[in-house]
């Protein structure tokens, strides 16, 4: 009786040890485990209790249970430390590794002037990852839709004329603060008061003609994107660089 029950007792052990370095959602399966286990053994240590007072040994009996109870508690221990640990590494890893997307378009004047490779390279630089591309010829009706929010400025109109003008470049950039830092490496509306560093500061001259768009918020850059690519057309991949730029492994 009493070797079945060791046997029993290692065998509960051994498969909740092996089930400790999963994730928190075996927590539960844990604690259903460890509450079989010593149900189990309760209900069989008084015989074994019995069997070792007829041969005088109730001080190792004793012992013994004490020992086959802690087992499930033990091991549930083990198991909750691991499965804490797991969640705390996961928090962290979501905490500084939030992908998010934005919308950047090369206008005409920026196609014409043969600056996409430039444009391309500051992002690319940076760390960003391009998710989708496309080229086309916008109408102004679709860039009256573009630009829905400036409709009742005075330069709407032409602002319209002008993107309509000609080939865009329209893409979609990936990354960690890829919207708000986008912005920073574009500059400033007016390339005149664009620092010195960035794509207009740098490649532009005036409000008219200043080479790019990009969105200017979460919600901006997820009706843009709707806008010019259809769910299809969005890339999903894992970047080489990623763990380099993130210190995901």
């Amino acid at each position: 009786m009493s070797s079945q029950i060791c046997r029993s007792a290692s065998r509960a052990a051994r498969s909740l040890l092996s089930s400790a370095s999963k994730t928190s959602r075996f927590c539960s399966e844990g604690r259903a485990a460890a509450a079989a286990a010593a149900v189990s053994l309760s209900g069989k240590l008084p015989l074994l209790a019995s069997a070792y007072g007829r041969t005088g040994s109730s001080n190792v009996a004793r012992q013994w249970i004490s020992g086959a109870l802690a087992i499930p508690a033990g091991v549930y221990m083990l198991q909750e430390q691991e499965a804490h640990a797991a969640e705390d590494k996961c928090s962290l890893s979501i905490f500084f590794f939030q992908l998010e997307r934005t919308f950047i378009a090369i206008k005409p004047d920026g196609v014409q002037r043969g600056l996409i490779s430039e444009i391309m390279s500051r992002f690319e630089r940076k760390g960003f990852k391009l998710v989708a591309i496309k080229i086309t010829v916008p109408s102004k009706d679709f860039a009256q839709k573009h630009y829905h929010d400036l409709k009742t400025r005075a330069f709407f109109d032409v602002l319209c004329d002008v993107f309509s003008s000609g080939p865009v470049i329209a893409m979609v950039w990936e990354g960690e603060g890829v919207i708000k830092y986008g912005r920073k490496l574009i500059g400033a509306t007016d390339p005149q008061k664009s620092e010195p560093g960035t794509i207009r500061g740098d490649l532009a001259v005036v409000v008219g003609r200043n080479i790019i768009h990009g969105s200017d918020g979460p919600e901006t850059a997820k009706d843009e994107i709707n806008l010019w690519f259809k769910p299809e057309e969005l890339v999903n991949y894992s970047s080489n660089a990623e763990k380099w730029l993130y210190g995901v492994n």
